[in-house]
């Protein structure tokens, strides 16, 4: 005599579920997983780890609004460009602007060979 289960079988009438279907249902819905450490010692906090963890598709990510991989340069192409462009704009900005100030005078050396620089007379 069988009974009939309380809980619905989300892969079907035999209950198995390959990895591919576990894979696909965690990228599609999105799985977080939030957890704290703390260490004390005599009720003083010595250290506190605060993990956070989300399993997604790279679509479900952007949906939620995690999105820090565009703007990363050391993923993508696209913003390494843009932190050249922006550098590039800074530094023609300030040489523009030393430009601006005039001739530069050249500083002349306090010390020469080890040895105070005589001034001439």
């Amino acid at each position: 005599m069988t009974f009939p289960s309380r809980v619905p079988e989300p892969y079907g009438q035999n209950g198995s579920a390959n990895l591919a279907d576990i894979l696909e249902r965690v990228l599609d819905k999105g799985l977080v997983i939030a957890g704290d450490i703390r260490i004390n010692l005599l009720d003083i906090e010595l250290l506190t780890i605060k993990l956070r963890l989300i399993v997604a598709s790279v679509d479900k990510a952007k949906e939620m609004g995690i999105d820090w991989w565009e703007t990363d340069p050391s993923l993508s192409s696209h913003a390494r460009r843009d932190e050249l462009s922006r550098e590039n704009a800074e530094l023609r900005a300030r040489l523009a602007e030393l430009d601006e100030s005039g001739p530069r005078r050249e500083p002349e050396p306090a010390i020469e060979r080890g040895r105070a620089r005589e001034e001439p007379s």
